[in-house]
Order: C-alpha cells, then sequence, then structure tokens
C-alpha cells in the first residue's frame, strides 16, 4: 500500500466519524507490518471524557484482532468533515501508539488536495512514558 492510499483510506474513514459536538471529522488508516489495514473515526459523547479518537479506534481494532506490531498510520481530520490543513493525534492517542511503536513510526498528516506531512512519532512524543519506565 502506497502512502497515498492510506492517506485516502483515512479520508474515507474520516467520513464515518460520528463528532456532534464537536463538528471535528476524523479518520485513521493504521497499515500493520503484516500488511493489512485498520481504519477508525471518532466517536464522541455527550459525555466528552469517555469519547474516542480514530487513531485510537483504529489501534484497538487492531489490536483485538491479534496485530501488534505497526508500520504506519495516516490521519485526516477538519471541522466539518473538510480538510483544511494538518490534523495532528492528541496526546492521548500520542501516548497509546507509544504502548506499540518506536519513535520512528511514520505518521502522515493528511493536509487536502493528495498531500500529506510525514512526521514520527518521536516528533510528536519526544519523551513518551514508555514500558521501559513501568519495568524498571
Amino acid at each position: 500500500m502506497t502512502k497515498q492510499e492510506l492517506c485516502a483510506a483515512a479520508v474515507a474513514a474520516m467520513q464515518k466519524a460520528y463528532a456532534p459536538y464537536s463538528g471535528c471529522l476524523v479518520g485513521a488508516a493504521l497499515l500493520t507490518e503484516s500488511g493489512k489495514v485498520y481504519t477508525g473515526c471518532n466517536i464522541e459523547n455527550a459525555s466528552f471524557s469517555t469519547t474516542v479518537c480514530a487513531e485510537r479506534t483504529a489501534i484497538f481494532k487492531a489490536v483485538s484482532e491479534g496485530e501488534r506490531r505497526f508500520a504506519m498510520i495516516a490521519v485526516a481530520g477538519g471541522k466539518g468533515g473538510v480538510l483544511t490543513g494538518a490534523f495532528p493525534p492528541c496526546g492521548v492517542c500520542r501516548q497509546v501508539m507509544a504502548e506499540f511503536c518506536s519513535a520512528d513510526f511514520p505518521i502522515l498528516l493528511v493536509t487536502g488536495g493528495g498531500t500529506f506531512e510525514e512526521t514520527t512519532l518521536g516528533a510528536l512524543l519526544p519523551l513518551a512514558f514508555s514500558k521501559d519506565k513501568v519495568d524498571k
């Protein structure tokens, strides 16, 4: 799967989001090392703390199917479902990624018009709290 195809899958997932409160639709497409793609969308709730982001939806779907090794993720989002630039993962999603991914894990931020910005988990979460901190 190309990076452009993964970004397109994130945009398609974005259209399935349930976001009646913020109006921000977000989609994610997670590519596993085995070549499978798991998509997710954000799902809001009137009790805001129970809202789940698109990135975590995709990761949790993959983990629930036995996947633990991820190659990259694409994230697309925007108010009213309109792509208006990069929509980076929130801090909670970054921390969940750190549970399964190394600092060089590629994150594609869809910017619209078939373009994306590429970054890494380490760039977005430079001082991640990781398993090695708990294992000591």
